[in-house]
């Protein structure tokens, strides 16, 4: 995600690194840099010339402070301007109808059905909601038995009417149906076309006046650029929506969608698709968006993602399992799934600064962990539980049953064991602990 714009960014900056102060030249040479990196990222040249100048205009009007490098101050103002490009604050959904109703418009093919129930899967499972999903899309064959597929993947009631082809009667049955049947959130998912035309926008205008609905959320691939652009502003001058989504974020390395739509709609970024699990959708933090893109990581998401994950009951039983040199291969796993809850483990790793930049040509797929789990698997319920019965023989049996090597059993093993004892370390002693498996790790290097 940003990859290319990040790396630009972080060359033009160096352009200012080694200068004692400020001055128009040098900032004038950084700019033109910054200018170039948003203009290939897929900005618009006029975006990004208000927003070259902005930057200029405070760049020159800030004094610098002798503890702060000229370099550090452009990147703080670079992120400052980033964060208000993209809309300052994160903007929440409103949901106060009974029902609340959610329109959903967009183009054919910009993942306005997975989003649909992705949505609907995150009202339920992180609001407390009881969303149901309307079939809107009455021309695309194979739109409604794919909001099926996926309402029943999420537990999520579809309602649909098989064999009409007037999708402003379905909307308005929809609410009568949810009222009756108790759901809180209604999702209208609505036809696409391969492109703008009059007839697409003149239904689902009909469509909006009919339910009257509290949101009406506009779907944008976010790899068409600065297409995505030009058709989120022709929707909204017929539309008036009150949010963009944008998906298939963590596919686009530019990213000048996401960076030019608030500035040209005046209508917020509320969610972002970064992936095809229904967990893959992520609010839009205008602030977390821009520390990412400057190579400062999102740690704040990333313990968002971590503590959805997190059972404190479960902690607990650990904890003692670990003081007591317990932990064995199924918590071991259990750890390893509850990481794979939380998303994609290079988008993860990217949360962390630095490492997104770190990470830009290496490739560690959704099956990073298949390996492992294959040698655990292949493990019988003693070995899992006790590890110290693992000899050469049994190594070599799993292995085979694996599908790996010996060496990769040992590699895991040995990462267990030490994974354990230092965890035993924090545990037991504590404050000490950390300090303790920190001088281990040095000396071990």
């Amino acid at each position: 995600m940003f990859e290319g714009l990040s790396d630009k960014l972080d060359r033009a900056f160096k352009v200012l690194k080694g200068h004692g102060h400020i001055t128009e030249i040098n900032v004038a040479e950084t700019l033109k840099d910054v200018r170039k990196a948003l203009l290939d990222a897929d900005v618009s040249f006029k975006i990004a010339k208000q927003f070259t100048d902005q930057v200029k205009e405070k760049a020159l009007g800030e004094d610098v402070l002798t503890s702060v490098s000229p370099g550090q101050l452009m990147v703080k103002i670079i992120h400052d301007e980033l964060t208000g490009l993209m809309g300052g604050d994160k903007t929440d959904l409103n949901l106060k109808g009974d029902p609340a109703i959610i329109l959903i418009a967009g183009l054919q093919g910009s993942g306005k059905t997975t989003f649909s129930a992705k949505l609907a899967n995150y009202l339920k499972t992180k609001k407390g909601r009881n969303p149901m999903l309307v079939a809107g899309d009455v021309y695309r064959p194979a739109a409604i038995e794919q909001l099926k597929i996926l309402g029943e993947q999420i537990g999520t009631e579809v309602f649909t009417e098989e064999g009409s082809l007037e999708p402003v009667k379905i909307a308005k049955h929809s609410i009568t149906y949810a009222r009756e049947k108790g759901y809180n959130v209604v999702i209208i998912d609505t036809a696409g076309r391969l492109a703008i035309d009059e007839g697409m926008m003149a239904e689902i205008a009909a469509i909006k006046k009919a339910v009257n609905p509290q949101e009406t959320l506009f779907v944008v691939d976010s790899m068409t650029g600065q297409d995505a652009v030009n058709t989120a502003k022709a929707f909204n001058d017929q539309l008036d929506y009150e949010g963009v989504v944008l998906t298939k974020l963590d596919g686009d390395t530019r990213g000048g969608a996401a960076l030019t739509i608030k500035a040209i709609v005046n209508k917020p970024i509320k969610f972002v698709g970064i992936g095809e699990k229904m967990e893959a959708i992520d609010i839009f933090y205008p602030q977390r968006m821009a520390d990412r893109i400057l190579g400062m990581g999102d740690i704040v998401s990333l313990v968002e993602k971590a503590q959805e994950q997190y059972d404190e009951v479960e902690a607990q039983k650990l904890q003692k399992k670990i003081a007591k040199n317990q932990f064995d291969f199924n918590d071991f796993l259990a750890q390893i799934k509850q990481i794979k809850k939380m998303g994609n483990v290079k988008d993860l790793i990217g949360m962390l600064p630095g490492m997104g930049k770190a990470l830009q040509n290496v490739d560690i797929g959704d099956d990073a962990f298949k390996n492992i789990e294959a040698i655990i698997h292949s493990m019988t319920p003693e070995e899992r539980a006790n590890p110290v019965v693992l000899n050469g023989s049994r190594r070599k049996r799993i292995a085979t049953g694996s599908g790996t090597t010996i060496q990769e059993v040992n590699r895991l093993i040995k990462q267990f064991d030490d994974t354990r004892r230092m965890m035993r370390m924090v545990t037991t002693n504590k404050g000490r602990g950390m300090m303790n498996m920190m001088r281990n790790m040095r000396n071990s290097n």
